[in-house]
């Protein structure tokens, strides 16, 4: 493999002791282009994982954007970013989505589950806990979209007075994360959420064939995905399938998770595929043969939907760093082919952007599209009711694809992490950037 070119600069952590070393992003040439995040530590070594692989070429994927420092910030920068957060005042985006785990118990033993949930009865954090964090987002002045997680946050009998408590401090998009199997089994359930205010589920969903549930998640699912999806088609609750994309598991089956998905809109409101990040409860060492870069899969979608999707309909995020991840938005009505609304142009990419406009956008892209298309748009157009018609069919009728590419240990790079717009509501009110909450070492250690 020949070096290019050293792409840029940045920062990383040794993934056995955590401690801070300088890194580089290098290009080489094999068949196609790869990039690899290169770093050394003077302790443990030399380290090297792909981060990028083939087109779109990573530099013309990139995006300028100027800082949104936050307003409000709980810890002083006195050993630098990732030691500080809370959020330091070096952080360069406000907050788009807020992440409060309401339990770390769950329903399921996955082999691959980045928040380390247990079967075992553990303490939830009580209500008035939950509101604590709440309020914390207020104090700040922040409204952002709100994702309930855990462990299984279903397993709460009051996750409902949650959802109600969080509707009634005017936040933008209630979701809950969750693996969908009460959903499926207790109807009642759902319907006191829906009852409560809740927008939106992101459905753990990692294909549509049993043996990849059994080999990821431990036991068969498929069929109660589809029943939950179901219930939420009855009592009208906007749903998003999340696929976790581990190689050689079942990557094969992106283009049918894509069908399967757009088989049940206007429900089922997008995917959004997240390549396998080792931290967590992973089975891995973060080698580099078990990496899924954003281009590759990008191409395989275009691939595995025989071109029903193309490549060039996704663009780079204007609200988190330009590595993070990748969206395209679609009109699709069964009786008709899919209508693109979304393409990656040169033009799109060297235009520089305001990181608060990019926040912006993209919270009010999340509620318009992931929520319910019945549910009332978040402003109203009042020119004539053939408009107001028409926004709501395109509403009723639009799916998303998207996809993230969380961090790990391995190839962790502080430039993305300073531009994060996904904060964890820690016990104390802090906001943590979701990759370094959640980081592990080589040995399983916890960073925060």
């Amino acid at each position: 493999m020949n070096k290019i070119d050293k792409i840029a600069d940045t920062e990383s952590l040794c993934p056995i002791c955590f401690k801070k070393i300088p890194a580089q992003k290098v290009m080489y040439t094999r068949d196609e282009p790869q990039v690899f995040l290169e770093k050394s530590c003077p302790k443990h070594g030399k380290f090297k994982t792909l981060i990028w692989k083939g087109k779109p070429d990573i530099r013309q994927w990139m995006r300028k954007k100027t800082s949104r420092m936050p307003d409000l910030h709980d810890n002083l920068v006195e050993k630098g970013c990732p030691y500080d957060c809370g959020l330091c005042m070096h952080h360069r985006q406000e907050t788009c989505t807020a992440l409060i785990e309401v339990t770390n118990r769950c329903n399921l033993s996955c082999s691959y589950c980045f928040a380390q949930a247990e079967i075992e009865e553990a303490e939830d954090p009580d209500i008035k806990m939950i509101e604590e964090r709440f309020d914390r987002l207020l104090s700040r002045g922040i409204r952002c979209n709100l994702q309930l997680s855990g462990g299984e946050p279903t397993l709460r009998e009051d996750l409902a007075e949650i959802i109600k408590m969080g509707r009634s401090k005017n936040l933008f998009l209630i979701q809950v994360n969750t693996n969908g199997i009460r959903i499926a089994q207790d109807e009642a359930y759902l319907k006191k959420l829906k009852e409560a205010g809740l927008d939106s589920i992101y459905l753990q969903f990692d294909s549509t064939c049993d043996q990849v549930y059994t080999r990821l998640r431990g036991r068969k699912l498929f069929d109660l995905k589809k029943q939950a999806i179901e219930n939420c088609q009855k009592h009208q609750v906007g749903v998003v399938l999340v696929p976790t994309l581990v190689p050689e598991i079942n990557t094969h089956h992106i283009g049918e998770m894509i069908k399967f998905a757009l088989a049940y809109t206007p429900t089922v409101r997008g995917i959004h595929f997240q390549p396998v990040s080792y931290f967590g409860k992973i089975p891995s060492d973060g080698a580099v043969s078990n990496r899924l870069t954003i281009p590759e899969v990008i191409r395989e979608i275009e691939k595995q939907t025989d071109g029903l999707i193309k490549a060039d309909s996704f663009k780079p995020p204007g609200c988190e760093n330009s590595f993070c991840s990748f969206h395209g938005n679609y009109i699709y009505r069964p009786d008709q082919k899919i209508i693109t609304l979304t393409q990656n142009t040169s033009s799109c990419c060297s235009k520089t952007i305001k990181a608060e406009e990019g926040a912006r956008k993209a919270k009010e892209a999340v509620l318009r599209t992931w929520s319910s298309p019945t549910a009332e748009l978040p402003e109203k157009v009042e020119e004539s009711s053939g408009w107001d018609e028409m926004l709501t069919d395109l509403r009723r009728h639009s799916f998303t694809i998207s996809g993230m590419t969380f961090q790990d240990v391995w190839n962790l790079d502080l430039e993305r992490v300073r531009d994060c717009c996904i904060h964890v509501v820690t016990a104390k009110g802090q906001l943590v950037p979701f990759c370094i909450y959640y980081l592990t070492n080589s040995h399983g250690k916890s960073f925060y």
